[in-house]
């Protein structure tokens, strides 16, 4: 018999619904520590970008380009509220600054349009990419010298992988022409707090609202996730680094997860939460503490329910990377994942 999920309609809060976890956001050490920079955010208010903004703003002059849906303000930065597909907006951006970080660029033509209408160039442009550029299929782990993806997938997702690679290669030309450093990054699936997608979240509120904790039975997909603070320090880590200009990262956590794995990590972070590990967290805690019961579904008896799986769900569906780049050239120390989603866990349930 197929257990019937029930799940509620949630609004955010504009503002933070993190209470602790916001604690855990700290300031990454980075190579250029000391250092203070002026750098333009392009997509600064929402979940990656948002975090890097946290975490950058007590050490750097930060200005953040959105339109306005999400205010940065509390973290003292400069907004710029305007949408970057105007030049008339991009040639308002007249300051020096000494490095882009752009997290929003999707379509081809987005990077250039930045920089033909900005007044003076950034010394570096940090581009966030993704893993999916990769070509798919090759049964091999991904590492950053493996070939893009040169096929048209339909839909939405195949629009994101296509643009992405395009934008790559637009990032290279505009960048080599003008002299400017350039840096790409290529994350893999990103969870933790801000995350809009859902994917670890859905669980989450699954748990949360149904006190069960579904476990995907016939699924053989394998996939690997970042923590975003991990994503976020990856960036910080590369601000004017001379080792990383010309330079492109797979952005991963060290572990690969399936199904079972990821439910493993999910009921462990319920269960520790509910304990707490001091008397004022407990008293904290009970207010929000669930119990939750493991039960199995089929791929089929979870999507019957206009529910979406949100990782691979069969082995051909499956792509992994090496993130060996990453650690020996950036230094990046990966969150476990069971550290992670517990973060992840805590920073979600009072939401639900």
């Amino acid at each position: 018999m197929t257990v019937k999920l029930h799940l509620k309609a949630v609004y955010r809060q504009k503002k933070t619904f993190l209470e602790g976890e916001q604690c855990v956001i700290l300031i990454a050490a980075t190579e250029t520590e000391g250092m203070r920079m002026k750098i333009l955010v392009l997509g600064g208010s929402y979940f990656l970008g948002r975090v890097f903004v946290m975490q950058a703003a007590a050490e750097h002059e930060i200005t953040v380009v959105n339109r306005g849906s999400y205010s940065m303000a509390e973290f003292g930065v400069k907004e710029l509220r305007g949408d970057r597909s105007s030049e008339d907006f991009l040639k308002e951006c007249r300051e020096d600054y000494d490095v882009l970080v752009d997290f929003n660029a999707y379509q081809p033509g987005d990077i250039q349009k930045v920089l033909r209408n900005l007044e003076r160039s950034p010394k570096q442009y940090i581009f966030i990419s993704t893993a999916d550029v990769y070509r798919r299929g090759t049964g091999d782990v991904k590492t950053e010298d493996t070939p893009f993806e040169t096929r048209m997938f339909p839909g939405e997702a195949g629009n994101y992988i296509a643009g992405k690679v395009a934008l790559e290669g637009e990032l290279r030309k505009e960048c080599t022409g003008r002299g400017i450093a350039y840096t790409v990054l290529r994350p893999v699936l990103i969870y933790g707090p801000y995350n809009y997608a859902p994917r670890e979240s859905l669980f989450i509120q699954i748990m949360v609202q149904n006190h069960i904790l579904p476990e995907i039975t016939d699924a053989s997909g394998r996939f690997q996730m970042v923590y975003v603070k991990d994503a976020a320090e990856a960036v910080l880590k590369c601000l004017l680094n001379e080792k990383a200009f010309g330079q492109a990262y797979n952005i991963s956590g060290d572990e690969i997860l399936d199904y079972h794995t990821f439910a493993e990590g999910l009921g462990w972070a319920a269960e520790t939460e509910a304990k707490g590990t001091t008397v004022e967290e407990a008293v904290s805690d009970a207010a929000h503490s669930v119990s939750v019961k493991t039960v199995p579904f089929t791929v089929e008896a979870f999507t019957s329910q206009g529910l979406e799986l949100p990782f691979p769900v069969t082995e051909a569906e499956s792509e992994l990377y090496s993130n060996e780049k990453s650690r020996r050239e950036l230094g990046m120390v990966y969150t476990e994942f069971t550290e992670g989603i517990r973060r992840t866990y805590r920073a979600f349930r009072s939401v639900f």
